[in-house]
């Protein structure tokens, strides 16, 4: 009982608690791995990339300040979970439905918070793979890297990310510092070579493109257009311009993966030494850092560089489009070191992949916590480390939820629409890494794509709780004195209308014929699932625990 009564220590200060949340928005990391999903999903939406990651950046602003806005009322360490509950009670008549509400705002949260995490780790196998096909091509094929030690390094990256976690929030804070700067440097450096190469590169030009190999050939340059059989921006307008509504928010749908994080600091509540005052500061420093700044440059950068030698087309083929790009402009603009320029980047890409994991894990694991603590589910989650006085018993789970989640997605990160033909598949080397998920194109093709599954739904509880929580905002201020008609109710209104129409696109973009219908339909139906699986849940453990599940008085 005594490991019960522990409590964290306020250690993080505004840079503490902003990089944390700076940790989980990882430009570095989402350019790497985004890239060829956005590339891929309802081919050719991808030419609306940059506007879909546009729309998706402003949902988040309009969700951010409603979590900077609610952590200003109710700091602590369970982030949504803490402010549903606290901004009911607030109310003379709806603090009736408090528990209800904290409780679907903390299962909604773990969709989210327990599915990420496998994105990431599946993110380390897929990177780990591309960089030894490269180094090693009799070994393993770059551009299609082994699915089982995809899979394998998916695994072993979950435990050793939980175990730094498990080893405290300022060690990572440390780490997520380091990390940070690394990748912003080089991920600016890429943006300006790209979009070098390609001020350097008008149609009828020789460029560079990749052959069967990996290898760089020289190619001459065709159109630059959005129609055809190679999509390619014609100029810098078409990068940011929409295009198509459908595009955009399908893209949207996606993108919001790259910018989740900011809500994170507020699960720091209880390790921030002035939480009133830095939390709510942290949540939109790093958005504005993060996503405002490196994403949309970078984003720009990477949309520019294509062309008809390496187009949309050639982005949703490849492990590692963004890769092939480094290697691309290496060769053509640093003296033909690209595989070179490529390793380096892929490091800081390595390193923010840590950042990333680290920091999700450490937010997932203090919900978790959190609603452990109040006996909302099993009490041994709300259980601290006796000496490093972290919630051990939710992030060795995690970890072990992450590492399931992480080697599915490899192992069938070539199925679906990414499935290679017959004739490319029989090419591969014959060996243990390749002895599971790559049989035939039929059978590859007829399943779900691993890693878009597990990302689509992801970002389905991510809609939900980012929706919701605009709402837990309209409530919490609705008669308090400090109530702001723009912060506090047109902008929560905007954003939780924001988030769920993208919500609705899971369902929309199927019954409009765009892109496979398995992915976004099944995401939805492993929502529902967890949904109705969390209520049960929650009937069953009000009646064994004695609990009111509409409470009938105020409690004092």
């Amino acid at each position: 009982m005594a490991e019960e009564q522990k409590k964290m220590v306020p250690t993080l200060g505004l840079t503490g608690v902003t990089v944390n949340a700076m940790a989980l928005i990882a430009p570095g990391a989402f350019l790497w791995i985004t890239f060829v999903q956005q590339a891929g999903y309802a081919f050719p939406s991808g030419m609306a990339m940059w506007a879909g990651i546009f729309v998706a950046l402003m949902l988040a602003y309009a969700t951010a300040l409603s979590y900077s806005e609610l952590a200003k009322l109710y700091p602590g360490a369970g982030s949504s979970y803490l402010f549903a509950e606290q901004a009911f009670l607030s109310r003379t008549k709806a603090y009736k439905f408090a528990r209800v509400a904290k409780f679907v705002i903390g299962w909604s949260s773990h969709l989210y918070y327990w599915m990420y995490p496998g994105v990431m780790v599946a993110t380390m196998g897929i990177m780990i793979g591309y960089i030894v096909g490269t180094i090693a091509p009799g070994t393993m094929n770059a551009g299609i890297p082994g699915p089982v030690f995809m899979a394998l390094i998916a695994i072993i990256f979950a435990y050793a990310v939980a175990w730094i976690a498990f080893q405290g929030v300022n060690g990572s804070t440390m780490v997520n510092i380091a990390i940070n700067g690394i990748q912003i440097v080089a991920l600016l450096f890429f943006s300006a070579l790209a979009i070098a190469y390609r001020s350097a590169h008008p149609a009828g030009s020789m460029g560079l493109g990749l052959d069967a190999n990996g290898n760089t050939v020289a190619a001459k340059l065709g159109l630059y257009a959005i129609a055809g059989d190679h999509p390619a921006h014609a100029s810098a307008l078409s990068v940011i311009l929409p295009h198509r509504f459908d595009w955009v928010m399908l893209q949207a749908t996606v993108a919001i993966l790259l910018l989740v994080g900011f809500e994170s600091v507020t699960s720091l509540g209880e390790e921030a030494i002035n939480p009133k005052k830095d939390i709510p500061r942290g949540v939109l420093l790093s958005l504005t850092i993060q996503g405002l700044f490196c994403y949309l440059i970078e984003y720009f950068a990477a949309n520019y560089f294509l062309n008809s030698a390496y187009s949309l087309a050639d982005a949703k083929g490849s492990a590692a489009p963004l890769g092939d790009m480094m290697t691309i402009i290496g060769n053509a603009l640093l003296g033909g070191h690209g595989t070179a320029f490529m390793l380096m980047e892929a490091l800081t890409v390595f390193l923010a992949l840590i950042g990333t994991t680290l920091s999700c894990i450490n937010t997932g694991a203090r919900v978790t916590y959190a609603m452990g603590r109040d006996e909302e589910v099993p009490e041994h989650f709300g259980m601290l480390h006796g000496e490093n006085l972290t919630p051990h018993r939710a992030i060795w789970v995690l970890a072990t939820i992450s590492a399931v989640l992480g080697a599915y997605a490899a192992l069938f990160y070539f199925a679906g629409g990414s499935a290679p033909d017959d004739k490319t598949i029989a090419t591969l080397p014959h060996n243990i890494w390749y002895a599971l998920g790559m049989s035939s194109n039929a059978s590859l093709s007829a399943l779900p794509n691993g890693l878009l599954l597990v990302t689509l739904t992801s970002n389905f509880g991510t809609f939900l709780l980012y929706g919701l929580t605009n709402i837990v905002c309209i409530v919490a201020y609705s008669e308090r004195h400090e109530f702001h008609g723009f912060k506090h109710m047109v902008v929560p209104i905007f954003g939780a209308i924001a988030n769920f129409a993208c919500l609705a696109f899971y369902i929309i973009g199927p019954l409009e014929g765009l892109g496979s219908v398995k992915e976004p339909l099944m995401a939805v139906a492993i929502s529902m699932i967890w949904g109705i699986y969390g209520g049960w849940y929650f009937i069953r453990n009000s009646k064994k625990k004695g609990k009111e599940t509409i409470l009938v008085t105020k409690p004092a």
